[in-house]
């Protein structure tokens, strides 16, 4: 992701995205996000005339829309696309994340809805978006490889949060054992709900 593509507003909302995965909404300050960005202080309420509530929510819209995104990219990269083939490689991009970089970095919406608390009413609906967001491609993407639509949205469910719990452990443990664990474990029950068309 070349950042030095984007103008400073949308420089703004990606580093704000990466800082909250690492430092959560709590302790990604607005400076901060500035600094990250390369973009000047006074561009902030230029910008995000709602403040870091603002910035916060376009961050997390940002990472749900990254992350829907990637589903495309990950089916491209399958031989023979299967529920637990998606599965295993949505794990694989933390698992290699952590296995290179260490585990300071979580889900940017993840961290907004754990810090929900602290934050307003919009950024959970924010959160809430970005997850339906991701959602929607991932069911499709069931759907497309034979899983009934009934299910597909649930399945969907099923798999990105059990991802994000395998996540949080992978980073409690500093160990990338739970993303495997789940890949395992969650496999064989995925590729169970589709329907032969045979």
């Amino acid at each position: 992701m070349a950042q030095s593509r984007h103008g400073p507003r949308e420089r703004m909302v990606f580093s704000a995205a990466q800082l909250i995965r690492r430092e959560g909404v709590g302790s990604t300050g607005m400076r901060d996000v500035a600094a990250h960005a390369g973009a000047p202080r006074g561009s902030l309420q230029h910008y995000f005339p709602g403040g870091k509530e603002q910035l916060v929510n376009e961050a997390v819209g940002w990472a749900g829309r990254y992350a829907g995104k990637r589903v495309a990219r990950f089916l491209a990269g399958l031989g023979e696309p299967t529920p637990s083939g998606l599965f295993a490689a949505m794990a694989a991009q933390w698992t290699d994340e952590y296995e290179t970089d260490g585990f300071a970095g979580g889900c940017p919406v993840a961290a907004a809805t754990v810090d929900g608390a602290a934050a307003g009413t919009s950024t959970r609906e924010a959160a809430a978006a970005a997850f339906a967001t991701w959602r929607a491609p991932v069911a499709e993407a069931l759907t497309g490889m034979g899983v009934p639509a009934a299910r597909a949205d649930s399945l969907a469910t099923l798999m990105i949060s059990t991802l994000e719990g395998a996540i949080l452990m992978a980073r409690a443990e500093e160990d990338v054992r739970p993303l495997q664990a789940v890949v395992r474990e969650l496999g064989p029950l995925l590729d169970a709900a589709v329907v032969s068309s045979g």
